[in-house]
């Protein structure tokens, strides 16, 4: 059974990054912590499917006051499939040199930020350049990726691949190719894991950041959930917290 397949496949590279990239996913989270305790920010990007653990980082429930997506509509919404925003535009936008100075140029971001880059491939001009440009402004860089993908193709870039103009390197452990399973009769395999992997290594993240920022005495603003409420008073404590997170967010804004 395909479902079967999927599970099983799955369950086994969540158990494999479980097992081998604990070490890298504490030291991002202390890069993580150590910028958001310096009152900034851990900086989060991907394009394509790749947005979908920045999304998943923040604004979400149980997320943290200082991881700022990075988010760039014509990169992260490509559902319309064809027409605008579709998705050879997307693929030419990531193969593009000279993009990710643009968007990093719109950025006051100094030493004490931190940036996280999402890219399953790892081979295209425009993580590769993020990464390289986040570097050139003295910011620590993280990235996750598949090695197994990326180890496999040959370097697009001069700079070589995303993997390796990274300070931490997070695994996803999501084979070349990314999907999963084989189904009879079909030449191709189905059903990716890349993203999947990569919300929960943002999650894992996200735990451990605020288990490091309690533990020197900072206490993170967390995204509370406004669905579980009950009654007017624990309403009303829910809306003052959610204002308390929107108010700290706008300021850190302002220092970009």
């Amino acid at each position: 059974m395909s479902a079967h397949a999927f599970l099983q496949q799955l369950e086994a590279l969540l158990n494999r990054i479980h097992e081998t990239q604990l070490p890298a996913i504490q030291q991002a989270a202390a890069l993580a912590a150590a910028s958001i305790a310096a009152g900034r920010m851990l900086h989060l990007f991907g394009a394509g499917h790749s947005a979908l653990p920045v999304m998943e980082a923040f604004p979400r429930i149980g997320g943290l006051v200082g991881f700022h997506p990075l988010i760039e509509l014509p990169l992260s919404f490509n559902g319309q499939v064809v027409g605008q925003m579709g998705l050879r535009q997307t693929a030419f936008l990531e193969k593009t040199s000279g993009y990710a100075a643009q968007i990093l140029a719109n950025y006051d971001l100094t030493p004490q930020d931190s940036l996280l880059i999402f890219s399953h491939s790892g081979i295209n001009a425009l993580p590769v350049e993020m990464a390289v440009e986040g570097r050139k402004r003295g910011l620590a860089v993280i990235a996750v990726t598949s090695l197994a993908h990326s180890l496999a193709q040959v370097a697009r870039h001069p700079a070589g691949r995303l993997c390796d103009n990274a300070d931490v390197v997070i695994d996803n452990c999501a084979p070349e190719g990314d999907a999963l399973v084989e189904v009879s009769g079909l030449a191709d395999k189905v059903a990716s894991g890349s993203t999947i992997a990569a919300c929960m290594i943002m999650d894992a993240i996200v735990a451990e950041t605020a288990r490091l920022l309690v533990a020197q005495g900072v206490a993170p603003l967390v995204y509370p959930s406004h669905n579980v409420a009950a009654g007017p008073e624990a309403e009303a404590r829910l809306i003052a917290q959610e204002e308390q997170v929107l108010t700290a967010y706008r300021a850190l804004q302002r220092l970009l």
